[in-house]
């Protein structure tokens, strides 16, 4: 039997039991014993089909011989693929078995073949049940803390909004059927006279092959059997359709039609199109717009009204006669819509390129406290914190900060281009030439590189619109270079990477010659690319002002990893987060699923328990070596070392801080905080574990340091919370999420929780204290903005880590940078390369990002009220913490309440272990560097002034000093009120270990070993 006419009784076999005997179609039969069986059947279809040929006027045995007498119209080379090889003589004979009630003795049909092949395409058949309960997959919608959109989540071909069919207007329902099904609410899911109308349509055309296909099929076909163009699928499709009729009323099954169509423009679903091509709810359309719409379904492609907006025109009228036909509209209405322009509202071609992780851990949150399975498990409304202009300039400048610190450190490696265009330029210059005489005219692809990526390896933030099977794509004539079109089609591999794009066009001697996004061309200094880059390589830039035109300068991907986070302090809301240098590279975000030491960042912790104990900021600590004893009489003592190794002696807390004296952090605990240093370390743990910052503090003493690795989020809770003085607020992204209008969660505004472990004033003396670190200590490349910043820089051993984590009244910043290190190498990121000197930059942008989106931009306050009468702003020496008479730095000091104050300077180191330090100390004067005598006695009693005054009260409640320091036009030392004193080395005014002159470190954070040697 011929294989073809095996399919056409297979199909016809499924056709006459879903018209004849739709409540109880087989979808198996036994092909030894029920060959009768099938005959009857199909005796039965034919004689049911025969009234449906009648009632379209169309003469069957009329229609069969003209076949027979001209072969070639059928089965010929020009006929429809379907029926390519059909022996027409054994159709005609089965015919005559099947339809005439004739049993020929040279009968071809094969009752066990056909069943077979029946039985195969019906195996394991979807079941009517799993589409009557179906979610389709939609589109959840993203909105900023404005309330604007900001991002979509969907999965591919499910960019959709989901409606009920009672939000679809009466009007478009019909106009929908009118277009793809008249006799929609007739028929029992299989149109017999459609599917006859189709195969006379084929037999006449044998181009593009008509569908016969019903709305409740295509259901079908579009959400359970798929749409392969196979008799096996057609058999399939038909079978669940009847049994989908059985089960939905004719409503619910166009609900699912019209949610689940692609419309074009990436739109999925009528509610989706309707928004993306007029900019409106499906309620809102008129007629010409949902006659538009209707007409889509048939080739979204084809009838593109973007690309070809005649073909849109003609089908939109269609759809309007057929409305007219049906009695829906008037001549006219129809008339008025034929004339009226198609209205569309410009198409959205960018692409989304920022705030990735920020969709992703909003997804995690959702599963969490909305219950959902997943944003794109629905069509969602989804509400976050996120400030959209601050997101996208955090990854700005944490992409360039982690670029320029491999430029600077000569770490940059060129591993190829992003892709290559070679490919597809080809195509572009095949099917449309470039114009002659064009300067902008692409050369010729050679030497294109083949191991290069494909330009279509981006995933689509939306799916990608592709041409339905069958449809037809007409060349369009373009004016813009081949390598242009290819590059605006490019779906590049780095897709949030914000530096711009560029297609090398000519190198050799000449140069390196590239061609930009938009249209220009410039010329390239290829670096570290020199001899590297080949002809439509796509590599990224930055674009500059040159001699004779733009200069783009080449910019690599980094290997170095980053993160950073901007945290509303009051309330909580995060309001950007950069999890990595780039999502596609690697998903895994650094600022919530993983933790890195913190080095310095973590020691305003133990300074933070010293000021609750009661010690000032003038008080003095050594900085020297130090031994802590073993904890609990058991293990190793401890004897940490400062990053550039050596000590300077006595020293005031606040220089402590503001300079990173890892061994001034450790003497705290010895004596500073409690008597013994092993319960100094559990007051500092106590602060941290109620803190949030961990779940469980290790005993150990490099603790203290930051050695306990941490999760950025929870370090940046801290950091809010000295700027509340205490209150430390639970960060969150997630505002919302709603399903069709009904909310599924909304966050409940919690009032930051305060940190009992130390009070109000303590948390003030340490901003403070924080503060003087961007003045003058390891954040100085932030004392322009010192007024308003106050932070913390931070590097874990050997440099593997570093950290900038500061403040403002309105927000808490954090970056971190370093690798990796998942492959258990131990990569660093070398000697001097510093949370200052690494971390603080990217800060900055962020800083002044932040004040450019709205953060607003106040000086750093006083205390709080409940904190006012505890505090006196005293005047003292800077460097040595004496109190002076007038001038000087004012300085924070706890009192009762009384004005009764403790002056705890010299608790931790006595006035005579001073004295002895200073040989040439006499009559109760103390020498300066340079042997001239300080104002004010040795112990602090003010007996006279300082000459200087005038300095910047960085909290106080009154007008800053008119100076050029505080104007912050002037290098951060010039004025400094902690400059040594002149002839002055870097051993402190009291004296030190070491009297030869070392470079001051900008950030000495080193944990504990041997010098660096920097």
């Amino acid at each position: 039997m011929n294989a073809i006419l095996i399919k056409l009784f297979a199909t016809a076999l499924t056709l006459s039991q879903v018209t004849t005997r739709p409540d109880a179609v087989r979808t198996q039969f036994d092909p030894a014993t029920d060959g009768p069986e099938v005959v009857r059947l199909l005796r039965d279809g034919c004689a049911h089909m025969r009234k449906a040929f009648d009632i379209e006027d169309i003469n069957l045995d009329e229609l069969i011989t003209t076949a027979m007498e001209d072969p070639s119209t059928v089965a010929g080379p020009a006929a429809p693929k379907i029926l390519h090889g059909l022996d027409l003589t054994e159709l005609n004979t089965s015919y005559k078995q099947f339809c005439k009630g004739e049993n020929p003795a040279n009968s071809p049909f094969d009752a066990k073949a056909v069943i077979e092949f029946y039985d195969n395409a019906t195996k394991d058949l979807p079941s009517a049940e799993a589409l009557r309960d179906k979610a389709l997959p939609g589109m959840t919608r993203i909105l900023d803390g404005a309330g604007k959109p900001f991002a979509e989540a969907s999965e591919p071909n499910g960019r959709r909004i989901v409606v009920p069919i009672t939000a679809v207007p009466n009007l478009v329902q019909k106009a929908f059927i009118a277009a793809e099904d008249k006799r929609f609410e007739t028929h029992h899911g299989i149109d017999e006279r459609g599917v006859i109308r189709a195969f006379i349509a084929n037999l006449a055309s044998p181009g593009r092959p008509a569908g016969g296909s019903t709305i409740t099929q295509q259901v079908v076909k579009n959400l359970s059997v798929g749409d392969d163009v196979t008799y096996e699928r057609k058999i399939r499709e038909m079978i669940v359709a009847s049994r989908l009729e059985r089960i939905l009323t004719k409503p619910q099954i166009l609900g699912l039609y019209l949610n689940g169509i692609y419309l074009g423009r990436g739109a999925y679903g009528i509610e989706m199109a309707a928004q993306s091509y007029f900019g409106k709810p499906v309620g809102q359309l008129t007629l010409p717009e949902a006659a538009l719409l209707a007409g889509m379904p048939k080739g979204p492609n084809f009838y593109s009204p973007d690309k070809y907006p005649d073909r849109a025109r003609e089908r939109r009228a269609y759809v309007l006669a057929r409305l007219k036909e049906e009695g829906t509209i008037t001549e006219a209405e129809m008339s008025a819509a034929i004339k009226s322009d198609l209205g569309l509202k410009p198409i959205e071609t960018a692409r989304r390129d920022s705030g990735f992780y920020v969709v992703d851990f909003l997804n995690r949150e959702a599963r969490t406290f909305a219950g959902v399975d997943s944003l794109t498990s629905g069509s969602l409304t989804v509400r976050s914190t996120i400030n959209a202009g601050l997101q996208r300039a955090v990854e700005d400048a944490l992409q360039d900060g982690l670029a320029n610190y491999e430029r600077a450190t000569g770490r940059q490696a060129f591993t190829g281009p992003e892709l290559n265009l070679a490919d597809s330029v080809r195509r572009i210059q095949a099917a449309t030439p470039a114009p002659e005489g064009s300067a902008s005219a692409a050369p010729a692809v050679t030497g294109a590189r083949p191991e290069a990526a494909k330009s279509d390896a981006r995933p689509e933030t939306g799916p990608a619109a592709k041409p339905r099977r069958g449809e037809r794509v007409a060349a369009v004539p373009q004016k813009k270079p081949a390598w242009l079109l290819a590059l605006e089609s490019a779906r590049p591999v780095l897709y949030d990477v914000h530096w711009p794009m560029a297609v090398v066009l000519e190198t050799g001697r000449g140069g390196v010659k590239v061609g930009l996004a938009d249209g220009r061309t410039a010329s390239l200094d290829p670096g570290i690319a020199r001899g590297k880059l080949q002809l439509y390589d796509v590599i990224r830039v930055k674009v500059g002002a040159g001699k004779g035109g733009p200069r783009a300068q080449l910019r690599v991907r980094p290997t170095v990893q980053g993160a950073a986070l901007v945290l509303e302090n009051q309330t909580g809301r995060i309001l950007a987060m950069a999890g990595g240098f780039s999502y596609p590279l690697s998903q895994l975000n650094r600022v919530t699923q993983t933790v890195r030491q913190p080095g310095s960042t973590l020691k305003p912790l133990t300074y933070l328990a010293a000021l609750n104990a009661g010690l000032q900021p003038n008080t003095l600590v050594m900085d020297s070596a130090v031994t802590l004893p073993p904890i609990g009489g058991a293990g190793d003592s401890w004897s940490p070392k400062n990053y550039e190794g050596g000590g300077s002696g006595p020293t005031t807390l606040r220089r402590g801080l503001e300079f990173s004296k890892n061994l001034v952090t450790a003497r705290l605990l010895q004596g500073g905080i409690a008597p013994k240093a092993p319960a100094s370390l559990k007051r500092v743990c106590d602060i941290a574990l109620e803190a949030q910052i961990y779940a469980e503090c290790e005993p150990y003493y490099p603790f203290v340091l930051g050695a306990q690795p941490v999760r950025m989020l929870d370090l940046a809770g801290f950091y809010a919370a000295v700027a509340n003085e205490g209150a430390r607020p639970a960060p969150y992204a997630l505002e919302s999420v709603e399903r069709d209008g009904k909310p599924l969660y909304a966050h409940a505004a919690k009032e930051p929780v305060r940190i009992a472990s130390a009070d109000r004033v303590a948390f003030y003396q340490l901003k403070t204290m924080l503060q003087g670190v961007t003045q003058h200590g390891t954040a100085a490349a932030l004392a322009k903005v010192s007024a308003y910043v106050a932070g913390k820089t931070g590097t874990s051993e050997n440099e593997n880590d570093a950290w900038f984590a500061g403040l403002t009244n309105e927000i808490s910043v954090v970056v971190w940078v370093g690798y990796d290190n998942a492959d258990g190498t131990r990569k660093t990121l070398g000697r001097g390369q510093t949370g200052g000197h690494v971390s603080v930059p990217i800060a900055s942008a962020i800083l002044q990002a932040a004040w450019a989106n709205g953060v607003a931009k106040t000086p750093l306050r006083g205390p709080s009220p409940e904190a006012r009468p505890f505090i006196a702003d005293l005047p003292v020496d800077p460097r040595s913490g004496v109190r002076v008479a007038g001038g000087g730095f004012l300085e924070h000091f706890r009192t009762s309440g009384d004005g009764r104050m403790a002056d705890t300077q010299y608790r931790l180191v006595p006035r005579e272990t001073l004295y002895a330090m200073r040989p040439d100390a006499q009559d109760g004067d103390l020498a300066g560097d340079d042997g001239a005598s300080v104002a004010g006695d040795y112990y602090g009693n003010m007996t006279g002034e300082r000459p200087r005054s005038d300095f910047l009260d960085p909290f106080g409640e009154r007008p800053a000093p008119r100076s050029r320091r505080a104007q912050g036009d002037v290098d951060p030392y010039g004025q400094d009120p902690y400059k040594p004193w002149p002839g002055q080395t870097n051993r402190s005014p009291f004296g030190g270990d070491d009297d030869a002159r070392r470079p001051r470190r900008r950030d000495p954070d080193y944990l504990f070993g041997e010098d660096p040697g920097y």
